[in-house]
């Protein structure tokens, strides 16, 4: 991984965005440039969640959501074509969460 410097996690699922914090700090701790982009995704905040985004603001990992009441928790709110065009510029990208399960009622 060493042309690797910008890291991009997408989480689509609710139950996913603990793990996915998760992971962007632990890549955020071996210096890789950490962000975290929530699809279709509105949070439901609790403390340890909180404790993970307060530690990625201080890491200086951004985190992007195509919804806007995200912004309370300090995503930066985007729409899609934007948000792609952010992803864009990754030299990886890990979606994160079970590839078997369903998006927006529908197998993926």
């Amino acid at each position: 991984m060493e042309n690797i410097k910008h890291c991009g996690v997408i989480v689509r699922r609710p139950q996913d965005i603990w793990e996915g914090t998760r992971t962007i700090l632990g890549l955020a701790v071996h210096n890789y440039y950490g962000y975290l982009f929530l699809l279709n995704v509105e949070v439901e905040i609790t403390d340890e969640l909180q404790e993970n985004l307060d530690w990625l603001k201080e890491m200086e990992c951004d985190c992007f959501s195509d919804i806007e009441a995200n912004e309370r928790y300090g995503f930066k709110h985007m729409p899609l074509e934007k948000l792609a065009r952010e992803l864009k510029k990754m030299d990886l990208i890990i979606p994160f969460g079970d590839r078997n399960n369903t998006f927006d009622g529908e197998k993926i």
